[in-house]
């Protein structure tokens, strides 16, 4: 059961939280045959690689009640969709460049019974906007990009005070990032190592934002990919 898999990881969800992850992972499976959602596709490697895995950040770093927060490239829903089913008092905004990816994120909200603001745009982009510049209290990204890459797209939505917790994978980055970091306003608070069941090593690293972002970043897409910070 899938209970007993999350309680293994120190993680307690109730029967219905436990429904609700299973209608997402039959929904987001039918869906994916149509729509490139995801790679993973294995029963117990969603669990570990998607729910587990997007889950346990917010084991490792504090969220007060009713915070508002954001998914940056949200893609298929993770880590927000888990995050929100564990804790239906977090306040998501999912932010998307793929309109089909935000068109089954709206059906997967309504199939689970949460609610979250989806928007369809470029994350830098996005990011200039008045109503979601430095508007969260809790950032999140679980992506392929390099650590200074992705907090020039991330950082900009934190408010100062807030945190931006970023999923990543057992190479450690942090000294490739702290020029870009702390030009963006933040400030490393702690790296957390884990492991997931299947053995893949991970890194959490927690960034708290000190200083407001200067108004210039972030800057294009092709300028942050050809000249990281």
């Amino acid at each position: 059961m899938m209970i007993d898999t999350f309680k293994n990881v120190g993680l307690v969800i109730t029967p219905e939280q436990e429904q609700q992850l299973k209608t997402l992972m039959e929904f987001m499976l039918e869906y994916n045959k149509n729509v490139n959602l995801t790679r993973i596709t294995e029963y117990n490697e969603i669990i570990e690689k998607h729910y587990i895995d997007s889950i346990l950040p917010l084991t490792m770093v504090d969220v007060p009640r009713g915070t508002y927060c954001a998914d940056i490239g949200t893609g298929a829903g993770f880590p927000s969709l888990p995050m929100n089913i564990y804790r239906p008092d977090l306040k998501f905004t999912l932010i998307d460049s793929l309109g089909k990816r935000i068109t089954y994120l709206d059906l997967a909200c309504e199939k689970i019974g949460i609610k979250c603001r989806t928007i369809h745009a470029r994350s830098e982009e996005a990011a200039k906007k008045t109503e979601l510049r430095e508007k969260f209290g809790f950032v999140t990204a679980r992506a392929v990009a390099a650590l200074n890459v992705l907090c020039e797209y991330c950082l900009p939505y934190v408010e100062k005070g807030g945190v931006f917790a970023a999923l990543k994978g057992a190479e450690d980055e942090c000294n490739l990032a702290e020029n870009a970091i702390k030009k963006l306003g933040g400030e490393i608070e702690k790296v957390v190592k884990y492991q997931l069941p299947c053995g893949d090593n991970r890194n959490l690293v927690i960034i708290r934002k000190v200083s407001e972002t200067p108004k210039n970043y972030p800057r294009a897409g092709g300028v942050i990919a050809k000249r990281p910070l």
